[in-house]
């Protein structure tokens, strides 16, 4: 086998790490094995540059570059070596930065380019975007307050995660559970349904999550019930907010001919 054909739409994911606080971050050592650089003096200059635009940007370089040290083993005997903790910023600034005349460079800038729109992106910049863009963006807000969202399930007493999940969605698709959407949409078993979504319907679920992590969060006592009864009534609330701007059913919206996974496979293959 080729071996660019081992890079695909999951490299860049594999070699993510998730902190104790659910935070993603990647090492600069890792980083460097899969974009090509042997050396990490040359890869250091990289990172260099890149520390360079972050500033040049107005962010802080400590919160995107966490220096660190470890110890790792040389044959016989033990050395510290200098890494990094790297934003998914940091490493979109460091891939473009690189040697472009590295293939896998090309497919790190693809990758970064379209996963690192944040939360701060203004109206103006969203519309911007494209529908495939605008559902990378969505999906990944869903991805990131999913996360927030049952960590606070959790503390608040939520063991039957199914349940309180399809609460959410029984609210907002008048009464249709994970399944159900799936069976309509015509999915496969186990195919992921917030993939199969256009960004409208994405956006629905994405104020859906932040809105039931914001209430959980003012809930005083450890309660199940009350946790999945909440996620409900938000589900409830934003479906009838979106029949009273005269806005479209997220269970009438379309579902796009390629899911997420689609548009990420296509924006990793190499011509």
């Amino acid at each position: 086998m080729n071996e660019i054909e081992k890079y695909n739409e999951k490299i860049f994911e594999e070699i993510k790490h998730i902190d104790e606080e659910g935070n993603e971050y990647w090492e600069a050592r890792e980083l460097q094995t899969i974009l090509g650089y042997k050396e990490w003096r040359w890869f250091a200059n990289v990172i260099e540059k890149a520390q360079i635009a972050c500033s040049q940007s107005k962010n802080n370089i400590n919160s995107h570059f966490g220096v660190y040290s470890k110890i790792v083993v040389a044959g016989s005997t033990t050395k510290p070596i200098i890494d990094y903790k790297l934003s998914r910023y940091a490493c979109y600034l460091i891939v473009q930065n690189a040697n472009p005349k590295l293939k896998v460079v090309a497919l790190g800038q693809t990758y970064f380019a379209i996963q690192t729109r944040r939360m701060e992106l203004t109206e103006a910049e969203y519309e911007k975007l494209s529908e495939d863009e605008k559902r990378l963006y969505r999906r990944k807000q869903t991805k990131d307050g999913n996360k927030l969202l049952y960590k606070i399930a959790v503390i608040k007493g939520v063991k039957n995660f199914d349940k309180f999940t399809n609460a959410g969605y029984k609210g907002l698709y008048n009464g249709e559970t994970a399944n159900d959407i799936a069976k309509r949409k015509g999915l496969r078993y186990r195919e992921e349904i917030l993939d199969n979504m256009g960004s409208e319907e994405l956006g629905a679920n994405v104020f859906r999550i932040t809105q039931t992590e914001a209430l959980l969060k003012k809930q005083e006592e450890k309660s199940e019930k009350k946790a999945t009864d909440t996620h409900y009534k938000v589900g409830k609330e934003i479906r009838k907010t979106i029949q009273k701007l005269g806005g479209t059913m997220p269970e009438q919206l379309p579902t796009p001919t390629k899911s997420i996974k689609e548009i990420e496979k296509d924006n990793f293959k190499i011509t």
